[in-house]
């Protein structure tokens, strides 16, 4: 698995190394499956878990899939940083639909609404603040704000 050879600055909590999308255990996994996955079968898994992060009730099983999943869609978009090749899938990810930018913005603020979710896993106050700022910038680049246009000037 990838990720295990990397060195651990500090304990964030079990599994995690850094706060980035793919800095964890089940992250890391799920890049694994997608590289394993057929190419026509990428796009599906992606759906898939942003759709049971958004649909989930209770105990938020996928979110660290979910955030890496918005992760890819959001390299895609205009503005959106590339995923980290260390830990994210090593096989190209199909061209996305421009319907899961919306999908995927949601399942992100479902994960970012949860308080007893993965926003509490964090040990360290300033880890949890950098998370959080991954998800924002994420969530701009998936949903940007439309641009507001001028209608018309009024003169007096």
């Amino acid at each position: 698995m990838r990720g295990c050879g990397r060195p651990y600055a500090r304990e964030i909590s079990l599994g995690t190394w850094d706060t980035g999308p793919f800095d964890n255990d089940t992250a890391a996994d799920f890049a694994n499956a997608l590289d394993d996955a057929e190419p026509e079968a990428r796009e599906s898994l992606i759906r898939g878990v942003l759709i049971r992060t958004i649909d989930a009730t209770g105990y938020l099983t996928e979110a660290e899939e979910a955030v890496a999943a918005a992760a890819l869609i959001a390299a895609q978009c205009p503005g959106g940083e590339p995923v980290d090749m260390s830990y994210g899938p090593e096989e190209p990810m199909p061209v996305f639909p421009s319907d899961l930018r919306a999908t995927a913005d949601d399942a992100l603020a479902r994960i970012a609404s949860d308080e007893n979710g993965p926003a509490s896993n964090w040990v360290d106050p300033e880890d949890w603040k950098q998370w959080r700022c991954i998800l924002t910038r994420l969530r701009a680049v998936l949903a940007p704000s439309p641009p507001s246009i001028a209608l018309f000037d009024v003169q007096p």
